[in-house]
């Protein structure tokens, strides 16, 4: 590649990004000033909160037959306690008394009064209750004012009495002692620290660093009228690709360091008020330089995963206004999966490691707790730049497609569209089909979880009725064509033949992927068979209506009817079988049926394509479903027959029995449908609008 070529459209890209002076103040200047700014206004605006609180005049009602004796306490504390070198307290407390407020309710919503202490004898002693309003500030800190001096009334009474009875106070109250002893090292403890908010503001600074750049390369550019222009010039679309994601990425870099050192100013200056403040231990800042470095080589390798990611995204904008509406929700994915690094006991393995966003967070929280793993760093480092390669691919492909970068618009979103403008016909767009995924597994996860808490079986059929009723009023409404939409069509009666024998072949191996899953991951098999056995109660036509008819309906008119054929219409085949699989494995949300239901739903997809009609699929669906029912609901029945069934480890033999009936019977019926479909002789002539 002729590096030369690159070095001149990476300046020139440099140049339109810096040519914004506002961008580049926001971009890059501000963060170094507004994040001193925003803690040293914070400190202080907590500062002057605290000083307010302790200065404020507090009024209490004590309604208690003691004779006084907890009044007098909180009048003591008010004023130093009874130790004369005890330090005065600044606030005040009004005794009020409790005849003259009527209701305590009414007087502490009216902020008459902020705190009410009752007290009466039951049991022989004194029980005291306080009542506070936790919604006001004021009330809230007098009831830590009147906990703390109850406390210690409670201390001083209980002292008492062990001296009116002739015994050693300290050896009644402390028979035993305790001393507690930290051994981490101050290196230690700031690491703890820093570890969970620096991978988080790190992702945050990359992300805000690469997320203007990244917008303007591509959707400003299309915005300016510029790419056109560009893609006249004698350079091919890989170099341009390039030069725009390193462009983007050294932006992305540079703005995360500058990020990274005013935090780590910021983080010197609070060691340092601290150390002149108490006897804080000092820390060696060489022992922090490997987890420096690695710090460092984790922002380039993330750095490059996101500008990737956000130039993939924003490329499908043709304005820097519809770029913004775009980066939103991945701006939230990536900051939400950033929060990993807040949540405890959560370790970097060989699972998180391939994760995006949150290996790089558990990896620099390693660091600085000075775990030290050598092939953790390398998995984390190079699938992050192993990610961004993929992503650059994929932009280049969205660069080779004409019909991506000066569409007409007909492949946007139309659900916001006026309905009069819409045409009749055609299927949904895949932006379209995209919101309808988004949604629908919104609704699945909050309504379609109340629903089945709520009815058990019965709102297992009502989740199974969003994933229809949800797409179909959005087909409606889009004046999208059924028929087309939903591959309704008529299809041959060997293809339901095949149908039946491919399904009954991929259950016999899934079988198999199942039983090695289970043994990876047995706390999800374990969960995933107690929700599915917890649903086995009851009649067995009911189980099998909501179990294996509703999902064979309602799961393939939204996955093989809506998603595969949007995604017929704008992608190749195998791109738009491989995305509606792969949707419809995470659709089932369990690491331990991703890949089972991945399988199927691959299955199901070709089935579709090569009969050109949904029904065989709604078939095989049915008879999945099915066999897993009967295999639950009878279990003695179909273990005297299929004992392979319920073994927990699978043996070799049976691995190879298993394999052997799924691909003769899965071949078999792959060879009856593809001599009866007569797939190759058709042309696909559908559009999307």
């Amino acid at each position: 590649m002729n590096t030369k070529i690159i070095r001149t459209l990476v300046r020139k890209e440099m140049l339109d990004v810096f040519r914004d002076k506002k961008t580049v103040v926001i971009m890059l200047f501000v963060p170094v000033i507004l994040y001193p700014l925003i803690f040293l206004g914070a400190m202080q605006a907590v500062a002057l909160i605290s000083a307010s609180m302790e200065e404020q005049n507090y009024h209490i009602v004590v309604d208690a037959a003691d004779d006084g004796a907890f009044e007098r306490a909180l009048l003591e504390k008010a004023s130093g306690g009874a130790n004369n070198d005890a330090e005065e307290a600044n606030y005040t407390i009004t005794l009020v008394d409790a005849d003259s407020i009527g209701d305590y309710e009414a007087a502490l919503n009216e902020e008459i009064i902020d705190v009410y202490v009752s007290g009466a004898v039951q049991d022989g002693k004194m029980k005291y209750d306080i009542y506070y309003l936790s919604s006001e500030t004021n009330s809230s800190y007098a009831q830590n004012i009147v906990t703390e001096t109850f406390e210690e009334f409670r201390e001083t009474l209980t002292e008492e009495k062990i001296r009116e009875a002739g015994l050693d106070v300290h050896e009644i109250l402390e028979p035993v002692l305790s001393e507690k002893k930290d051994t981490a090292s101050s290196e230690q403890s700031l690491g703890s620290i820093m570890g969970s908010i620096l991978p988080f503001m790190l992702i945050v600074s990359l992300m805000m660093g690469t997320m203007y750049p990244a917008i303007d390369t591509t959707a400003g550019e299309r915005e300016r009228g510029t790419l056109e222009t560009i893609l006249t010039l004698p350079v091919t679309n890989r170099q341009l690709i390039l030069s725009k994601f390193l462009t983007v990425a050294a932006i992305g870099i540079v703005s995360a360091l500058l990020n990274i050192c005013s935090m780590g100013g910021i983080a010197f200056y609070m060691y340092k008020v601290m150390d002149m403040q108490t006897d804080t231990a000092a820390f060696e800042i060489t022992r922090f330089l490997p987890a420096i470095l690695v710090c460092i080589l984790a922002i380039f390798a993330f750095s490059l995963f996101v500008s990737a990611i956000t130039m993939c995204v924003t490329a499908f904008a043709k304005s820097y206004k519809e770029a913004n509406n775009y980066i939103t929700p991945l701006m939230l994915v990536i900051m939400f999966t950033g929060y990993i690094g807040f949540i405890p006991n959560v370790e970097l393995n060989q699972t998180m490691a391939m994760i995006p966003v949150a290996n790089i967070c558990l990896l620099i929280k390693n660091m600085l707790l000075f775990k030290i793993d050598y092939m953790a760093i390398a998995v984390v480092l190079l699938s992050n730049v192993a990610y961004a390669m993929f992503a650059v691919l994929f932009l280049s492909r969205i660069y080779d497609s004409e019909a991506i970068l000066f569409g007409d618009g007909k492949n946007g979103m139309q659900l916001f569209e006026k309905r009069s403008n819409l045409q009749k016909g055609g299927v949904p767009s895949v932006s379209d089909v995209w919101f309808v995924v988004a949604l629908t597994i919104v609704l699945v996860l909050y309504a379609g979880s109340m629903l089945q808490l709520k009815f058990g079986l019965a709102g297992v059929f009502g989740t199974q009725l969003l994933l229809l009723g949800v797409p179909l009023f959005i087909v409606l409404y889009t004046k999208r064509d059924i028929r087309s939409t939903y591959c309704l069509k008529k299809t041959r009666v060997s293809n339901f033949l095949a149908g039946v024998l491919i399904i009954t072949g991929a259950f016999a191996i899934n079988i198999v992927i199942s039983t090695g899953l289970a043994s990876l991951f047995p706390d999800s098999a374990k969960n995933v068979t107690t929700v599915f056995d917890e649903m086995m109660s009851g009649n067995i036509a009911g189980i099998l209506f909501v179990i294996a008819f509703a999902p064979a309906v309602c799961e393939e008119l939204l996955f093989r009817g809506i998603i595969l054929q949007s995604m017929r219409a704008r992608y190749r085949i195998t791109a738009a079988i491989g995305i509606t699989a792969a949707l419809f494995g995470i659709y089932h949300m369990s690491l331990v049926k991703l890949i089972p239901t991945g399988f199927l739903g691959l299955v199901l997809c070709y089935v579709v394509y090569q009969a050109d009609s949904i029904y065989p699929a709604m078939v095989m669906h049915f008879l999945n479903n099915a066999f897993s029912v009967l295999i639950s609901c009878y279990p003695e029945k179909v273990e005297a027959v299929f004992p392979v069934f319920y073994q927990e480890t699978l043996q070799l033999s049976d691995i190879l029995l298993l394999l052997g009936i799924g691909l003769i019977l899965a071949g078999a019926g792959l060879y009856l449908l593809k001599k009866g479909s007569g797939r190759g002789r058709r042309i696909d002539k559908r559009k999307a609008y």
